[in-house]
């Protein structure tokens, strides 16, 4: 199964399996990870899921939407690499992914 390495906000570093089919929030969500509220349960109305995506995922990621370039404008802590993880859907063409989690607005 294709790994997800997650960066949480005081810097630690934790692999989990992602199951293709699976957004990134979903995987992180059921891996226990509490500082990711993920408020709307994924449905693109909120900006509580935001993740920075390591760079070298960056043209291997879904690009982004309007709505979800909309909703992290909301965000001080956006910057390039900013996405939604309701809105990363994980594959195995992701194996080893690294996400590390926005700080909290």
């Amino acid at each position: 199964m294709a790994k997800l390495v997650v960066v949480t906000r005081d810097g630690t570093e934790k692999t989990v399996e992602g199951q293709a089919g699976l957004s990134v929030m979903e995987i992180i969500r059921d891996a226990g990870f509490d500082e990711l509220l993920a408020l709307c349960g994924g449905c693109c109305s909120c900006a509580t899921c935001h993740i920075h995506v390591d760079p070298a995922f960056a043209d291997k990621v879904d690009p982004i939407s309007e709505d979800e370039n909309d909703l992290l404008d909301s965000s001080a802590h956006r910057n390039a690499q900013s996405r939604l993880s309701c809105q990363v859907h994980f594959t195995d063409a992701l194996d080893g992914l690294k996400v590390t989690i926005a700080q909290e607005d």
